[in-house]
């Protein structure tokens, strides 16, 4: 694709990174196939190509309008056109550079503007988050059903490992998942424990960033980076050997960090070393599969429906690593037709985009059941979190199973 930037960017590193990704796209079309809002709306401009051309325009001086701003907010980010895409367009940085500049010159409404305020003041930090969702829990018997059936129910957590190894990886806290499912991380501290590898807690660490990026406050989200930086690097320096994060969708962030911040002087070379040590929990317990097979009991055969999050497939690339975990444990995998399609959760989208959102996940949610499964099985919290009120099975991350098929055979 030709380009000829405006004077306003085409020299900032943000329109030199446009503008390679640009010149890549070749017009060819693919990346509407795997498209979730192009095959539920059907309006290329809220497909891949399309909303290419509208940041093309844009960024080459074309007025920014509301109609650019509503097509890029519809995009889920979940990358599945890059999957797709045969020329390596990295459409993820493109739609992180076209949405900074729509949010310096379109206004949006003021009930828009103070949705998207408190969502970004609420969600990522942590004790705020688990304050209010005690709250709601506590009131759940006298809410409307429609709004008690989001609040997720107390999933207790179990016991956390001592930290008594000599192999030590620290973990990503994040920010919505301690509160919503804190049963996924002590599952993850007790399997890896099994392994004689200590999984712990850096103080300071919190959100990834991912949930304030979402919502268009790009300063704010690499603050939250960079605290975790700080948080890890006197561990990392001490010895330990990895950042292990059970939310897909962190662990896309968070490997994303050494892109983020390489223009910054202070924290370009501590951002690409914590990349290269971030770790999805799937890429930690394949690499031990062998030492951790033989621990199962005899399995009952319980099928599964595995539901990869667009995080895991997309984001991170990782293929293929749950399933044979899964079936390691005992667990028969059924079929997921269109597989590669997003739930609708996408951080933030469920909240801002409701009605597509829930239009995708019921969706999803047919195609994982329609192999009768007695559970489903997903990698991300806020999949989980936008599935689980609607599936006729319960919804679970799949180190829970995991945790449970290795605690059934504890002498």
């Amino acid at each position: 694709m030709q380009t000829n930037l405006a004077d306003w960017i085409k020299d900032s590193p943000q329109g030199r990174e446009a503008d390679a990704i640009l010149r890549k796209c070749v017009h060819c079309g693919f990346c509407l196939a795997t498209c979730p809002t192009y095959n539920l709306l059907g309006d290329e401009l809220d497909s891949p190509r399309g909303r290419i051309y509208l940041m093309k325009e844009m960024l080459e001086g074309a007025p920014v309008t509301q109609l650019t701003q509503l097509h890029l907010d519809r995009c889920l980010t979940c990358r599945a056109c890059e999957t797709t895409c045969p020329s390596g367009v990295e459409y993820g940085k493109l739609v992180d550079v076209g949405r900074a500049v729509v949010q310096s010159r379109v206004a949006r409404s003021p009930l828009d503007r103070m949705r998207r305020w408190v969502l970004k003041s609420v969600l990522p930090e942590g004790p705020l988050f688990g304050a209010l969702l005690g709250l709601g829990r506590a009131m759940k018997p006298v809410l409307p059903a429609r709004l008690a059936a989001k609040i997720p129910a107390r999933r207790d957590a179990g016991a956390w490992p001592t930290a008594r190894h000599a192999r030590r990886m620290l973990l990503l806290d994040g920010c919505v998942q301690p509160a919503i499912a804190p049963s996924i991380d002590a599952a993850a501290a007790r399997v890896l424990d099994r392994l004689g590898i200590s999984l712990v807690r850096a103080i300071g660490s919190g959100c990834c960033g991912a949930v304030v990026m979402h919502l268009d406050y790009q300063r704010e989200s690499l603050a939250y980076a960079k605290a975790n930086i700080d948080a890890w690097w006197p561990q990392i320096e001490a010895g330990a050997e990895a950042i292990v994060v059970t939310a897909s969708g962190c662990a896309t962030m968070v490997k994303e960090y050494g892109h983020l911040l390489q223009h910054d002087p202070a924290y370009a070379a501590k951002a690409t070393r914590i990349s290269h040590l971030a770790k999805d929990l799937s890429e930690v317990l394949s690499a031990e599969r062998a030492r951790l097979a033989p621990a199962y009991p005899p399995g009952d055969g319980r099928r599964v429906a595995f539901h990869s999050p667009c995080s895991l497939q997309h984001g991170q690339r990782l293929l293929g690593l749950v399933e044979p975990l899964l079936q390691d444990a005992g667990f028969t995998l059924t079929q997921v037709p269109d597989a590669h399609l997003c739930c609708g959760s996408a951080g933030t989208y469920s909240l801002l985009q409701p009605e597509i959102s829930r239009r995708l996940r019921d969706r999803k949610v047919t195609s994982l059941e329609s192999g009768t499964p007695a559970v489903i099985a997903t990698a991300n919290v806020g999949c989980l979190t936008h599935m689980d009120p609607v599936a006729a099975v319960p919804v679970r991350h799949w180190i829970e199973l995991i945790d449970s098929r290795l605690s059934a055979g504890r002498g």
